[in-house]
């Protein structure tokens, strides 16, 4: 029986440490860094490794959860440059865009280590209670090897293909329709307020009608209805892969009209807002702000 792999883990942010502890808790053997500070955010079980360094050189598969693009493409670089590395795998669950994707594959591939392009959706919660969505763009048989891994933080694993972008376009795909029910609903929910509706009756009855979706369903129940507004996802970062999906859209030629509303909008939004603030948050610059 093959043993199984030395798990790394870079990036303890909202999402990153998490996934890093439902991998621990699973009894995977697991090293994790952070640029912005290791200690304190690793998890119970998991060693605390004192540079990238050493998670390449003392792990098989590393797991990466980074905020953007180009602090992807500079950890990858990191670590195709580090000397006498152990890790053969790179697995990437950052949101970061197809182009950036593929320049990290490239990177990695130069030095012989196999990179997967991996985002997931599901938000805090998600990662959380592990029922994250995983879309894997990388070789199947990869993912089959890493599957109890997979399984200890992941509740819908998806190969979406086996080339790096892929499971970038799915997931720029997913967040756009996120972000735009959510937009959409809380427009429709000020509306039906003005009419002299309840929310929570407009609530009741659009969740068991063709308008249910994700916003009517989950968001505005648990974060917006009770003004608690902590669904534990910061605005900038969903706007950022709101800005991804249009400018990559664009690049395809495909249609945009809707695209550039929603880009706009989301853009003004996280303008008027301090950094940190929750994406549920977005009713209310609709509600004040944007009328």
């Amino acid at each position: 029986m093959t043993a199984a792999p030395i798990v790394g883990f870079i990036g303890l942010g909202q999402m990153g440490q998490p996934m890093a502890a439902n991998i621990a808790k699973a009894g995977f053997s697991m090293r994790c860094y952070d640029k912005a500070g290791t200690e304190g955010r690793v998890p119970e079980k998991a060693t605390a490794s004192a540079s990238l360094a050493d998670v390449v050189q003392n792990t098989d598969t590393i797991f990466l959860s980074l905020p953007d693009g180009k602090i992807v493409n500079s950890v990858a670089a990191e670590i195709a440059a580090v000397e006498n590395p152990r890790a053969t795998i790179v697995v990437d669950l950052s949101t970061i865009g197809p182009d950036a994707a593929r320049s990290a594959f490239a990177t990695l591939n130069e030095v012989g280590i196999t990179y997967v392009d991996a985002p997931v959706s599901g938000g805090r919660g998600g990662a959380i209670n592990a029922t994250i969505t995983l879309m894997w763009a990388g070789p199947k048989d990869e993912l089959e090897r890493h599957r109890k891994i997979v399984d200890a933080f992941c509740g819908n694993p998806f190969h979406v293909g086996d080339e790096a972008g892929l499971g970038q376009a799915v997931k720029l795909v997913n967040n756009f329709l996120s972000a735009t029910a959510l937009t959409a609903s809380s427009e429709a929910i000020q509306f039906g307020l003005s009419q002299g509706l309840d929310m929570k009756t407009m609530l009741d009855v659009v969740n068991v009608s063709s308008g249910q979706n994700t916003a009517t369903s989950d968001k505005f129940p648990k974060h917006i209805l009770p003004g608690t507004f902590s669904a534990g996802f910061y605005a900038e970062l969903l706007n950022k892969d709101v800005q991804l999906y249009f400018e990559n859209a664009k690049k395809a030629g495909t249609p945009v009209r809707v695209g550039a509303e929603i880009a706009d909008i989301w853009q003004r939004c996280v303008n008027a807002f301090e950094p940190k603030t929750d994406f549920t948050r977005i009713y209310e610059f609709i509600r004040d702000q944007d009328k």
